[in-house]
């Protein structure tokens, strides 16, 4: 079985998430998506507002309203000891679904800093990434720069509708007091 994995705090979920994993659901070459829930990124201060067992509840909710996608929901990374680590949850995952492949799927704009991720060079040749486009940024240039330090790392392209919102965004907004239900998933 090939799972993607597609992995943050989501903070909230919003229109953007729910593009990429409609078009998760689209590809024939992913059985499922799992939506993994960090519990916090090592590279972001402190989210506010939900705690990690708030946003896995609300992405639970937010899939029940959606339930066309082949994604579940899944809060390994919760119970898991900190540091969350990318590489840590992969293998986490190959040890409890053994015979299954997992790719990551990553977005653009943490391509220029992939290196700095623990492990890097094993998430790539072991699991892979899938990227998605994000406005300003030059996934093909960075993918050239990875793949020029080796040829047989795992790198595609999703091809999925570039939707420029953020959660950092939506909760920008939501501090000033506007309305922002049009974008949340």
């Amino acid at each position: 079985m090939n799972i993607a994995v597609y992995s943050g705090t989501f903070n909230p979920l919003h229109i953007g998430h729910l593009a990429i994993m409609e078009a998760l659901s689209e590809r024939a070459d992913v059985d499922w998506t799992l939506l993994m829930i960090s519990a916090q990124n090592p590279f972001k201060g402190e989210e506010g507002r939900l705690t990690a067992r708030d946003r896995y509840k609300a992405a639970l909710e937010a899939l029940h309203r959606h339930p066309s996608l082949k994604v579940w929901v899944d809060d390994s990374e919760l119970r898991m000891p900190p540091p969350s680590y990318t590489i840590r949850t992969l293998d986490h995952l190959r040890e409890i679904m053994p015979g299954c492949d997992f790719t990551l799927v990553i977005g653009a704009d943490n391509l220029e800093k992939f290196r700095s991720w623990k492990d890097y060079q094993r998430i790539l040749t072991d699991y892979g990434i899938m990227v998605y486009p994000r406005e300003g940024t030059d996934h093909e240039r960075e993918i050239g720069k990875l793949l020029s330090e080796n040829p047989s790392f795992k790198i595609q392209v999703l091809d999925c509708p570039k939707v420029d919102i953020s959660s950092t965004y939506i909760r920008e907004a939501l501090s000033r007091g506007e309305d922002v239900s049009r974008f949340l998933m």
